[in-house]
């Protein structure tokens, strides 16, 4: 049993990867480049580091990533100012959390300033007892230190915690920090072996509850 769940926000309980992918292949069409969905994927889950570089080879340099990455995010700010859509069965399953008295928490690679603000405008902020952005730690996902960081806010050791993560690099970095993971691909297929379990989606997480807390 466990005392805790930390979960990922982008791709996970807010339905935003897909948002961000059309944000950044309209703007990359309306400045002449092309750069599809499929090679989109292909960063969705890596730092903003690793994702610049890919983006910059993809679009043909550094110059054109700027002036795609400036189209953007103009779009995204219009968006978030409306909010973003939640994933199936996200807002369910805090609730049911929250009956049980679980204390749940936030890991992600967003900042932690964005995620609040994200959350807050999705009605779900009240329901995290503690938030870990990915600006408030050195190295990314896989890395594990925002998984630990949001369980040492958490008060709780991490192996009594239980991640919920959409990717591959967040389901690698809460098994390095030694929280067991349930891997729920949204946008990219995941064949994390050593998952606690795979789930289609967050409404499937309902049935096992009693097992888990």
């Amino acid at each position: 049993m466990f005392t805790a769940a930390i979960f990922d926000m982008d791709g996970l309980l807010l339905d935003s990867e897909r948002v961000i992918m059309r944000a950044w292949c309209e703007s990359a069409a309306e400045a002449g480049m092309d750069l599809s969905q499929a090679d989109f994927i292909k960063v969705v889950g890596a730092s903003a580091s690793e994702s610049r570089t890919r983006l910059s080879q993809m679009l043909g340099g550094g110059k054109q990533f700027e002036a795609v990455r400036s189209r953007a995010q103009s779009r995204l700010l219009a968006q978030s100012a409306l909010g973003f859509p939640l994933k199936p069965g996200a807002l369910r399953l805090l609730s049911l959390l929250q009956e049980r008295r679980i204390p749940c928490a936030v890991a992600s690679s967003t900042g932690v300033s964005e995620v609040r603000r994200r959350l807050a405008k999705a009605g779900m902020l009240d329901f995290f007892k503690a938030i870990a952005g990915g600006d408030e730690v050195r190295d990314a996902k896989p890395d594990p230190a925002v998984y630990l960081l949001a369980a040492e806010r958490l008060g709780v050791a991490p192996a009594q915690c239980l991640a919920f993560e959409d990717t591959d690099h967040g389901a690698r970095a809460a098994h390095a920090a030694g929280i067991p993971v349930i891997v729920i691909p949204d946008l990219r297929a995941h064949d994390f072996s050593a998952a606690f379990m795979h789930l289609a989606s967050l409404e499937h997480a309902f049935e096992h509850l009693d097992r888990w807390f």
